[in-house]
């Protein structure tokens, strides 16, 4: 279609075929409109309706002409992810198994607290890396989610909270901490990011939008470019070799890489930017005074926050959870370093819905369960 294509040469098309609009942030609304010779205020009309109210039927959008309605109804649609199933904490943390596709399945999940509601979404059907700590990273990839798989997973979970427009909003903050690596699939999160910070959909902040990595350098140096988000890094050790097993992508960008360019997204942007530092508490592994001593070292000036995360396991994995005190011991140092740290609470664990142990349904392209099978079979015999 093209710009001067009238109304009434608009063809009827499949499903299929259909132009997607949950997936679109402001620009390209504003782009799909000029390409079926509509004004480009259409796209604030349309966001608003879709994002603020929850509408994806065209006919209830009713500051539209009717014949754009119609118009719409031909060449668009507005997709939603069925819940597969929904299951509530004893903590209030709530997990929904959302269905992208016949073969996949991906985790959100809603962690309420006083004075804030934390919605966590998946970036990837499984992950493309393979933390070794990680349910997700055992479980295998199988494909980068779309635009509007990724957007649709606040747009349930508003609908599932029973959200309106100009009431209190119950999500105020969203992290790209579900399943998958945000930043190996930034054709679609930037977007997506975008959408979550614009006035005409849910208006976040961008304190209050945080991607999370693992480490995927170049990605990094566009976040301040292109969406000037909140940034975490998943760091888990305070050197290379450990690193190396933990988080296998240090392989690619080792320390001595990654380290400058988290320096780089602190330089500018929102006042007072800092980057939150995750480290997962490994009995054994890397929770010891030595390890505490050279994270001091490690993050020296850097402007950070860091977040100790009891480690929560999951089926079939050999980690265990750091003592009570060697979580406060690992704290004690790395305060007395001049850093700024909390242990996060976990939430949702009676759901495995705490952090590192989401799982979905992934059909694993990678055949990385079938191998870890196979070898684990030939070890026995």
């Amino acid at each position: 279609m093209n710009q001067t294509q009238s109304n009434a040469t608009i063809p009827n098309v499949t499903s299929s075929e259909k132009i997607d609009l949950l997936g679109m942030d402001r620009q390209a609304m504003e782009e799909f409109f000029a390409s079926i010779d509509e004004k480009p205020f259409r796209a604030g009309q349309v966001m608003k309706w879709i994002h603020q109210f929850g509408v994806s039927d065209f006919e209830e959008m009713t500051n539209l002409s009717k014949a754009l309605r119609e118009k719409l109804i031909r060449v668009a649609q507005v997709r939603t992810p069925k819940i597969v199933a929904e299951q509530v904490s004893d903590d209030g943390t709530i997990k929904w198994l959302l269905e992208v596709d016949n073969h996949n399945s991906v985790e959100t999940v809603f962690i309420p607290e006083k004075n804030r509601g934390t919605l966590c979404i998946s970036s990837q059907v499984g992950c493309a890396l393979e933390c070794s700590f990680c349910s997700t990273g055992q479980q295998g990839f199988n494909r980068n989610l779309e635009n509007w798989e990724i957007i649709a997973q606040m747009w349930v979970a508003n609908k599932a909270l029973g959200c309106k427009p100009k009431e209190e909003r119950r999500i105020s903050n969203v992290v790209f901490m579900g399943m998958g690596e945000p930043l190996l699939n930034v054709t679609h999160t930037f977007p997506v990011a975008r959408i979550l910070m614009d006035d005409f959909a849910y208006g976040l902040s961008k304190r209050r939008v945080t991607i999370s990595t693992a480490g995927v350098v170049p990605a990094i140096d566009k976040i301040k470019e292109e969406v000037d988000v909140s940034l975490a890094i998943s760091l888990h050790a305070p050197n290379n070799a450990l690193r190396d097993i933990l988080v296998p992508i240090n392989e690619k960008y080792p320390l001595e890489v990654l380290m400058p360019s988290l320096h780089r997204y602190v330089e500018g942007g929102h006042s007072k930017k800092h980057v939150t530092v995750e480290y997962v508490m490994l009995d054994q592994i890397n929770d010891r005074v030595e390890h505490a001593k050279q994270l001091v070292k490690l993050l020296g000036d850097l402007p950070c926050k860091v977040n100790l995360i009891p480690f929560n396991p999951f089926p079939n994995t050999d980690y265990k959870r750091s003592s009570n005190n060697a979580i406060h011991k690992f704290r004690a140092i790395l305060e007395e370093g001049g850093l700024n740290v909390t242990v996060r609470k976990t939430r949702g664990d009676d759901i495995d819905a705490a952090c590192g142990q989401l799982a979905g349904k992934v059909s694993d392209r990678t055949k990385r369960t079938q191998h870890r099978i196979e070898f684990a079979g030939k070890s026995l015999n």
